[in-house]
């Protein structure tokens, strides 16, 4: 049987992207959507108080896991699966930075003298604090797959391999149009950090008026 060939757009608009209407894109859109609209409501209200330290840091780190959450939307609607997929791991870490020093108020001198490698925490312990349902383990698994998928080694090649038109495997240089278990893969775990950064809104700024989630 003869592989029909699906032609790649240039440019991928919001009209006709490769992996449309599915739910898990959908549901990431409304996260956004709820983010951007609470972040407008937090940014005005930071402009009005007194910042203490931890909202200082709030400041500066959930703006760019948002930041990172609208790039993943981006790369995947114009199907680069593979670009998006190294961008949840920093994603990942905002997410787990800002839940540390939420419930760890006392650590904030560290990341106010820079964040060092040696005196910051491993992802695991940070990601240990954004529910009671993520064990060290879970934690420990979690940040080696995305360690994988970030430095480049056998196991994260995996997840750039494509069929290429004759059958065979190779890895992909640019979109990615049929490869759905990764797009949702992409999306479930983007919108998820995106709705925790969102509860660290409001518990970071928890006077802020008007914030619904």
């Amino acid at each position: 049987m003869t592989r029909k060939k699906i032609k790649i757009e240039a440019v991928y608009l919001p009209s006709n992207e490769p992996y449309l209407g599915r739910e898990s894109v959908f549901h990431f859109d409304q996260i956004i959507v709820a983010a951007l609209d609470t972040n407008t409501i937090v940014a005005e209200y930071t402009h009005k108080i007194e910042l203490s330290d931890i909202q200082k840091a709030a400041c500066q780190i959930i703006p760019q896991g948002v930041n990172l959450g609208l790039t993943i939307r981006e790369l995947i609607r114009q199907a680069y699966l593979f670009g998006a997929l190294v961008l949840v791991r920093p994603l990942i870490e905002r997410t787990a930075l800002i839940s540390y020093l939420f419930n760890f108020p006392d650590k904030i001198g560290i990341w106010k003298a820079g964040w060092k490698f040696r005196e910051r925490p491993s992802l695991s312990t940070m990601l240990e604090t954004m529910s009671d349902k993520i064990d060290l383990k879970t934690a420990k698994e979690l940040g080696e797959f995305f360690g994988h998928i970030v430095h480049g080694d056998p196991f994260g090649s995996q997840y750039n391999l494509i069929n290429l038109d004759d059958g065979r495997l190779g890895y992909s240089v640019g979109k990615v149009i049929n490869d759905p278990d990764l797009f949702e893969f992409i999306c479930f775990n983007s919108y998820c950090y995106l709705i925790v950064l969102m509860s660290m809104m409001h518990a970071c700024f928890p006077d802020a008026p008007h914030i619904n989630l």
